[in-house]
C-alpha cells in the first residue's frame, strides 16, 4: 500500500529536487511512461536513491505532487463573497490557470482509474486538503446565505473542477481566467442562488 511505511528521508535539498523532477517528469510523460530510471537521470540521482526513499512509483508520484513546489497547495482565501473566493482559489497559484499542476493531473489521468494504489494516495493525499479548502468556501457561503436552501451544495461544489477539466482533457480548451469567470458567472452563482427569489 503506498505510504504504507514512513522511508528514510533523502538527505538535504536532494529530496526536494528530486520531487520537483518527478513532477517535471510526469508532465512531460505521463504516469504510464513515468520508469524510476526516467527520474533518477531528471534529478541526477540514483535509482538506488530513489529506492530507498520510495519502494513504488505510485508512492513516489503522490509524493511528489503533494509536496513539490511545482504543485503548490492553494492558499486558504476570504475574500468576503463565493465568488471572490472561487475566483481566487481557480485563478491563482495552484489553480486551473497554472499549467504544471493541470500537465500533471493529465499526466495522472489515464492511470487513476486503474492502478488502485495511486487512486487511493491521490485522493488522500493531493485532493483531500484541496477538497477541505473548497468546502470551507462553500460553507461561508452557506453560512452569508449566498447560497440556497434547496442547493445540493456538495454537487455545486464540484462544478467548476468539473467543467473546467471537461474543457481541458476531452474538448482541448485550455483553461483562462475567461473561461472560470463564465462559469462562476453562469452557472455557479445562478445555480446556488437555487429557488430563492433575487
Amino acid at each position: 500500500m503506498v505510504g504504507a511505511r514512513q522511508r528514510p528521508r533523502v538527505e538535504g535539498g536532494r529530496e526536494e529536487e528530486i520531487l520537483d523532477a518527478t513532477v517535471a517528469t510526469v508532465a512531460e510523460l505521463g504516469y504510464d511512461r513515468l520508469t524510476m530510471d526516467a527520474v533518477a537521470t531528471a534529478a541526477k540521482a540514483s535509482k538506488a536513491t530513489l529506492y530507498r526513499r520510495w519502494s513504488t512509483k505510485a508512492e513516489l508520484v503522490v509524493d511528489a505532487i503533494s509536496r513539490a513546489k511545482g504543485c503548490a497547495m492553494p492558499e486558504a482565501v476570504d475574500t468576503g463573497s463565493l465568488r471572490g473566493d472561487l475566483i481566487a482559489l481557480a485563478c491563482g497559484d495552484g489553480g486551473f490557470t497554472d499549467e504544471l499542476p493541470m500537465s500533471v493531473v493529465a499526466g495522472l489521468l489515464t492511470a487513476l482509474h486503474r492502478d488502485e494504489d495511486l487512486q487511493k494516495a491521490f485522493r488522500e493525499r493531493f485532493l483531500a486538503p484541496r477538497n477541505a479548502l473548497t468546502s470551507q468556501v462553500y460553507q461561508r457561503a452557506v453560512e452569508r446565505g449566498e447560497i440556497g436552501p434547496d442547493v445540493d451544495v456538495a454537487l455545486l461544489a464540484v462544478t467548476l473542477p468539473a467543467v473546467i477539466i471537461h474543457h481541458a482533457y476531452i474538448l482541448g480548451v485550455a483553461p483562462t481566467d475567461d473561461l472560470i469567470l463564465r462559469v462562476i458567472d453562469h452557472v455557479i452563482l445562478p445555480a446556488a442562488r437555487g429557488s430563492q427569489v433575487s
